[in-house]
């Protein structure tokens, strides 16, 4: 019987080691493809009942303890309303959102009819977290229809610009001299005040002298991963009834969203989707739901989608 030389049993062993760490190296990727495989389906089925609670929840908004309407925020990946969602007989306030963007818009209006006259509007309590940016919307209505009929406009004191010295009329009856000006500054801390001062040259002939309109928007930054879509609920508390902010309890829904399209969308009563951000306040009858899923869009399986509408049961005929 021959036996094998030494460079040939060198040679076999060489190859039986590279066999066997082709074979070692096909199942270690075998297991890493079918564990990516199954975290996936496990995103995908998260989002899934993460769609089937918003869908429960936000079917039944209603009016909050404090006589809130039923809708605060519709924005494109953040979503408020009123609901009673544990069933104690209690209105909580709800809020989802991804990742760590807080966005907010509310507006508020005055009025004066004094001659020369001013009013003003606060904002406070509107955001957690570090705030990245904070804009105003100001528009004029009144007795502005001359050069020295104008409003200067304010935002803590210090003086942002002035409205309707140019291009505005007598008692339009619509908003004028729409201006939008940033108050990241002022409204760090949480509180701003705006104020909207008359000319000495307008006077009462509107029969007011001059209405004001803020309609102010922020974004503020919390803490957490920017692909979590998030729920926070705010108990009412208080008598009067308050939603304070500092007591919103967050909790993740789903994890791995990779929304670049809205997830929330809003249409009227007669299916017309609604852009404007004021109007999906009052006129939101059915909502669209859409969610991206993907634990890791550099490799394959490709995104996931889920999508769902919902009509809100309470608003249906207002």
């Amino acid at each position: 019987m021959k036996s094998f030389t030494l460079i040939e049993t060198l040679v076999v062993i060489a190859i039986f080691t590279i066999s066997l760490g082709a074979v070692f190296g096909s199942i270690l990727m075998l297991y890493r493809t079918h564990g990516y495989i199954w975290e996936q389906s496990q995103a995908i089925e998260e989002a899934r009942r993460g769609i089937e609670i918003m869908v429960k929840e936000i079917r039944g908004a209603r009016s909050g303890e404090d006589g809130s309407y039923s809708i605060v925020l519709a924005g494109d990946k953040e979503f408020t309303f009123f609901n009673d969602i544990d069933g104690d007989g209690k209105t909580e306030r709800v809020r989802y959102f991804l990742g760590n963007l807080n966005s907010g818009n509310q507006t508020q209006e005055c009025i004066t009819s004094s001659a020369g006259g001013s009013c003003s509007a606060t904002f406070s309590n509107f955001f957690q977290g570090t705030l990245k940016s904070a804009t105003v919307k100001v528009s004029v209505e009144g007795d502005l229809g001359a050069s020295s009929e104008y409003v200067e406009i304010f935002a803590d004191s210090q003086k942002l610009g002035d409205l309707c010295k140019t291009g505005c009329s007598d008692c339009a009856g619509a908003w004028q001299g729409s201006s939008t000006f940033d108050v990241t500054s002022q409204a760090s801390d949480n509180s701003v005040q705006f104020l909207a001062d008359a000319s000495s040259q307008v006077g009462p002939n509107c029969p007011h002298s001059m209405k004001a309109r803020f309609e102010f928007s922020f974004l503020a930054e919390l803490s957490g991963s920017e692909h979590e879509l998030r729920k926070g609920v705010i108990e009412p508390t208080g008598s009067p009834v308050q939603y304070p902010l500092n007591q919103e309890k967050i909790s993740i829904i789903s994890s791995y969203i990779r929304n670049t399209p809205p997830i929330f969308e809003y249409f009227d009563k007669s299916g017309t989707k609604i852009a404007d951000l004021p109007a999906r306040l009052v006129d939101t009858k059915l909502m669209k739901i859409f969610l991206v899923v993907n634990v890791n869009p550099n490799r394959p399986p490709q995104d996931f989608q889920l999508e769902s509408f919902v009509q809100l049961r309470n608003l249906k005929e207002e």
